[in-house]
């Protein structure tokens, strides 16, 4: 019986990553990273059950390195929100604006019509993510800094207002210098603004008293 290790599949994921890049999703095949690893096929099938899910494994483990710490240490205590959710999103943003990044969307975008790449790589990256901006800002509401709301909707504002200046261009090709580090950081603050106007509560005491009054009107 073969026993498999955390050092294995680390190097399985290590090579498939290059390869992935340098050839795309379609023209690489598991006899490839099979080969560049020095051993078989059946090794391969023996950590993942598929090439689809050795690709999504591996997005999931590089979006997890760069974004993971980022996620977790947001703190709904920070005395202006804008304090964790620009930080936030400039770290967002420079990782979905790497060449590596760019290239994993286009090959996603390009195989999600065939096969369950796109479904795996929806639900296993962008929506962990979200969640934990959702926990987030629950945490934010208990404390009276966010309205009330669906807070999972709320998180896919954010996400949607921090990726809409600086990613459309880039996904579709335009050509343009990568934003510098500046650029990320005006985009960020811009839509963190329009999302806390949308969703904070600017004046906990205003805020209360406009609740209340809504309350009589409904009555």
């Amino acid at each position: 019986m073969r026993v498999r290790t955390e050092a294995k599949r680390s190097d399985i994921m290590e090579i498939a990553a290059s390869v992935f890049l340098e050839q795309g999703f379609a023209r690489t095949s598991m006899s490839e990273i099979a080969a560049r690893l020095g051993g078989s096929k059946t090794t391969l099938y023996g950590y993942f059950r598929s090439k689809e899910e050795l690709f999504v494994e591996v997005v999931a483990a590089e979006a997890v390195k760069h974004l993971l710490p980022t996620f977790v240490e947001l703190d709904e205590t920070s005395a202006d929100l804008r304090d964790a959710l620009v930080p936030l999103g400039e770290k967002l943003l420079t990782f979905l604006l790497t060449p590596d990044a760019i290239a994993v969307h286009r090959m996603v975008m390009s195989e999600a019509g065939r096969s369950n790449i796109g479904q795996n790589f929806f639900l296993n990256g962008r929506q962990r993510g979200l969640g934990y901006i959702a926990a987030f800002l629950e945490r934010a509401s208990k404390i009276g800094k966010i309205r009330p709301c669906d807070f999972v909707v709320a998180g896919t504002h954010l996400l949607a207002l921090l990726e809409s200046e600086l990613l459309p261009p880039v996904h579709f090709g335009l050509a343009r210098p990568a934003p510098s580090p500046l650029e990320i950081r005006q985009a960020t603050e811009r839509a963190v603004e329009v999302f806390l106007s949308a969703y904070a509560i600017q004046d906990p005491k205003v805020e209360h008293a406009s609740m209340r009054q809504a309350e009589r009107n409904e009555r």
